[in-house]
């Protein structure tokens, strides 16, 4: 071979190799983009399935658990799922946290308490669990050690779990309704999904476990003694006859034209609901709108008429001098600020829980940002005896049309007794 053969040789050698580099830079380049979208999108899921509120303890590390969880069965404590090799999740693959996404079952097979909500979860894609945990290796790794559960016996037996899981859960993915539009089953895929709604507004019964035919329709929230109300049911909480921007606004804000957000709810909008997009959230809306049903027909009061107007009377001196300045003469409100109650459909559902806590314990609805300064409500338990307690809330009940029944001061005394959660 020639030397000038030889240096064409080494030339064309060169020119490949450089464009081998080039090919190369690129390839990285865009690798480690797509990494970095998954990351992003992953945190944006894990906000829509609201992983901060539980596996953050109050004043404690980002996802490093330790938050302890009531339950009529007793307290179980959060994991840590930074990605600590030791105490948290970093030796585990995505395979492993699929596993427990999916099927409530540890990398080593153990079984999960149904307090993690792996019954809605089990419906997340295999797409959207790989971004998760992709986004949770990128977080701050905490070493702490999971705390021990304090659970009464027999439940601190977890083989118990089988049998819980043979009558409530089921194994699957999300399937879209093909006669639904793909606005529809974006939401849904959320509301049973990622944002796990049903294990608030699902009855809940002395096992722990719901059933799918009674899905969102509402019930007591065990201990903490706040209602959920019904989805379903326009009596309730059913959205059927909201506008899809108020109920968007209620999700994303925790305020709207026709309500505003407290309780758990609360925490739930300002943990996870106001970080959702405009279409994610509208999708919800989408959704929560079409599962509306009839309204059943109203409750009959248990309290006897003469009672009931002596009741009336005291309530609508209490609301005159306490209530009428914020929420209006005869109920009218001031929206969004200041919800009107005539019409209000949380003052007149069955259970007269909610309205009796806020009377008691006022509260504040989610700073958010599409509500950055939220106004609130002072609390009455120090001010008000039971007694006016009770007729205040009864007066608002079945004032300006409201359909709802009169409560007792004994309601009343008993919440007021209940610790705050």
């Amino acid at each position: 071979m020639t030397g000038r053969t030889t240096g064409i040789v080494f030339l064309v050698g060169l020119v490949v190799g450089i464009g081998g580099l080039a090919v190369s830079g690129h390839a990285q380049e865009q690798s480690a983009k797509a990494d970095a979208d998954t990351v992003k999108k992953g945190e944006y899921l894990s906000r829509a399935g609201d992983c901060t509120a539980c596996h953050t303890a109050p004043d404690g590390a980002l996802f490093a658990g330790g938050r302890p969880m009531p339950t009529p069965f007793g307290t179980i404590y959060t994991s840590n799922i930074t990605p600590d090799p030791e105490t948290g999740i970093g030796k585990w693959t995505a395979d492993d946290f699929y596993k427990t996404m999916h099927s409530g079952r540890f990398p080593e097979g153990g079984l999960l308490y149904p307090a993690m909500p792996f019954g809605s979860y089990t419906k997340v894609t295999r797409e959207d669990s790989d971004a998760i945990y992709a986004y949770l290796q990128t977080v701050k790794p905490v070493p702490q050690r999971n705390r021990p559960h304090d659970l009464a016996f027999p439940y601190n037996n977890r083989s118990l779990i089988l049998g819980w899981r043979t009558l409530f859960f089921t194994e699957g993915q999300f399937k879209p309704d093909p006669n639904k539009s793909a606005e529809w089953n974006r939401g849904a895929y959320l509301v049973e999904g990622l944002g796990h709604c049903g294990m608030c507004h699902t009855p809940i019964n002395a096992l722990g476990g719901n059933s799918e035919s009674q899905a969102f329709q509402g019930g007591l929230i065990p201990m903490q003694n706040w209602y959920a109300p019904s989805l379903t049911s326009n009596k309730e909480a059913g959205l059927g006859d909201w506008t899809i921007e108020d109920i968007s606004d209620l999700l994303q804000k925790g305020i709207s034209n026709r309500g505003v957000v407290y309780g758990p709810m609360a925490d739930v909008v300002y943990n996870s609901l106001q970080y959702l997009n405009d279409e994610d959230t509208r999708a919800m809306a989408v959704y929560l709108k079409s599962i509306a049903q009839d309204s059943p027909r109203p409750p009959v009061s248990k309290i006897p008429r003469a009672e009931s107007s002596l009741l009336s009377s005291l309530g609508k001196a209490v609301y005159d001098n306490q209530c009428a300045s914020c929420h209006g003469v005869r109920g009218e409100g001031n929206p969004p600020h200041y919800p009107p109650l005539a019409g209000n459909q949380s003052i007149q559902m069955e259970s007269a829980v909610n309205p009796i806590r806020m009377v008691l314990n006022g509260g504040y609805p989610p700073g958010t940002t599409g509500n950055p300064m939220p106004y609130g409500m002072p609390p009455f338990a120090v001010s008000l005896s039971d007694d006016e307690i009770a007729a205040v809330v009864s007066y608002v009940r079945t004032s300006w049309g409201n359909r709802g029944t009169a409560v007792t001061a004994n309601q009343a005394n008993e919440l007021r007794r209940v610790p705050l959660q």
